[in-house]
């Protein structure tokens, strides 16, 4: 008989152990959760952050690149009669239309077009701004 409380005894001190050892592993797993969970939040913010700079760098290139392009008065010759459709002196310039005869500006309102030609500049120029605002 005492042998067998001596048996239970032991039962109960090594389930007990198994219990304390379990509990101390969920506190400790419940303690270090947090931290660990912000560890890898952070490498992920670090992560998107370095991604963000390599990209502002390569913007920055490219902005670099232009400004020099733009320093060169050859450069700004070209887009002066590209965009602007300047000539030089004793030059012609022709302006290609369509197939129709009709030269289409590609640039131009929907609603600007809509108003009659007999109507003022300004009220063209209203009609745009209004229609900007409104899309």
């Amino acid at each position: 008989m005492a042998r067998r409380r001596r048996l239970n005894f032991n039962k109960r001190r090594g389930n007990s152990r198994v219990l304390t050892l379990a509990t101390i592993l969920f506190l400790m797993a419940l303690t270090i959760a947090p931290p660990i969970k912000h560890y890898f939040t952070q490498r992920a913010q670090i992560s998107a952050l370095k991604s963000q700079v390599e990209s502002n760098n390569e913007a920055l290139e490219q902005a670099r690149k232009e400004l020099l392009m733009w320093r060169d008065p050859e450069y700004v010759k070209s887009q002066a009669r590209e965009r602007l459709h300047f000539v030089l002196p004793g030059e012609r310039q022709y302006i290609v239309t369509d197939s129709a005869g009709q030269y289409t500006e590609e640039s131009g309102t929907t609603v600007a077009s809509k108003i009659p030609d007999g109507q003022p500049w300004y009220a063209r120029m209203i009609a745009s701004i209004t229609e900007t605002r409104n899309q």
